[in-house]
């Protein structure tokens, strides 16, 4: 039996459950949806790893990402900051064979320079997280969307995020990537007030640390 899409963009699926419209029927996609999509994230390596991959998602869906993670993970050493900052000109040449990636070079080399830029900010000051969080205003926001229509695709907070992201040396952080970015990390809490996952991500939200 297939889920039943309602006109608010709730999807009403056989388990009972009712979820946000773009979960699909995916496996992978619902089970992102209902354990990290939203989730306050405060780690400073797992919101660069979340904030690149949204970069490389560039023109692409998410699902297209989310099938290819653990190959980026393989590829980009776990995303670990300090290794990746250190790559060399024959590391991009090997991600630009790596059949596990979308391998295109302005990405990879924008993984990199963010990298750098990840550190500096963690040598310079509180941390990226904290960086980031004061940028979205300190605690995850809960705006309760009714339907589709009520969520945007950017904000004046993804934009000023984006501004500053690029300003330290990121790439591929414009204002939709930026709020896409938030959404996923709990930033904003976007899942529809109808949603199955709405309330437990509400749950979660605490000034960041």
């Amino acid at each position: 039996m297939a889920p039943e899409p309602q006109t608010t963009g709730l999807v009403h699926h056989p388990d009972g459950c009712a979820r946000c419209w773009w979960a699909g029927l995916d496996p992978l996609y619902v089970a992102y949806h209902d354990t990290e999509w939203g989730v306050p994230e405060y780690d400073s390596r797992a919101l660069y790893e979340k904030l690149i991959l949204d970069g490389f998602q560039a023109g692409l869906s998410w699902i297209t990402i989310l099938r290819r993670r653990e190959g980026f993970r393989s590829a980009f050493a776990g995303f670990d900051p300090e290794r990746i900052a250190r790559f060399t000109e024959a590391d991009i040449e090997r991600l630009m064979a790596d059949t596990g990636i979308i391998r295109n070079r302005a990405k990879i080399v924008g993984a990199v320079n963010g990298a750098r830029a990840f550190l500096r900010i963690e040598e310079s000051g509180p941390g990226f997280s904290r960086f980031l969080w004061d940028l979205a205003g300190g605690a995850p926001a809960q705006p309760r969307p009714q339907s589709r229509a009520d969520i945007p695709t950017e904000t004046e907070v993804s934009r000023a995020m984006g501004r500053a992201l690029k300003a330290e040396g990121f790439s591929f952080c414009g204002p939709t990537i930026v709020y896409a970015f938030m959404q996923a990390v709990g930033m904003v809490n976007d899942h529809l007030a109808g949603c199955h996952r709405h309330a437990p991500c509400a749950a979660l939200a605490k000034p960041a640390p």
